[in-house]
């Protein structure tokens, strides 16, 4: 059974940093994208980051690049988002994701976390 089990989440003021965790076990994923989603109260699931499994072609959204980094450790089954600079818009619950297809609408991804929270107080 595939799980994805993302931690790491918390409350931080803006201008700070957090490290999401998103662990996988259950499968092989060598031949996956990872990928981070995310979803404020009231709007719609958002791409924010993939990365494949062997570790190159990592790609971020727009509204996060330059502020956050995808990276994995393939030994750990572990996919990371580092996250600095974090602003109030930031502030959403954070889902990891795992695919054969990496679409920003998340389509392409076959399993999901149930996610964690990130507050960003002004």
């Amino acid at each position: 059974q595939v799980q994805l089990v993302e931690s790491g989440g918390g409350l931080v003021q803006a201008g700070g940093s957090l490290r999401l965790s998103c662990a996988a076990s259950g499968r092989t994923f060598s031949s996956y994208f990872m990928g981070w989603f995310r979803q404020a109260p009231g709007k719609e699931r958002e791409f924010v980051a993939a990365i494949s499994w062997s570790g190159s072609r990592p790609y971020y959204a727009d509204s996060v690049k330059g502020r956050f980094t995808i990276s994995k450790d393939n030994a750990e089954n572990t996919m990371y988002l580092q996250m600095n600079s974090l602003k109030a818009e930031d502030t959403a619950d954070y889902y990891c994701a795992a695919g054969r297809r990496p679409t920003n609408d998340g389509s392409g991804f076959d399993y999901w976390g149930k996610g964690t929270p990130v507050t960003v107080s002004s």
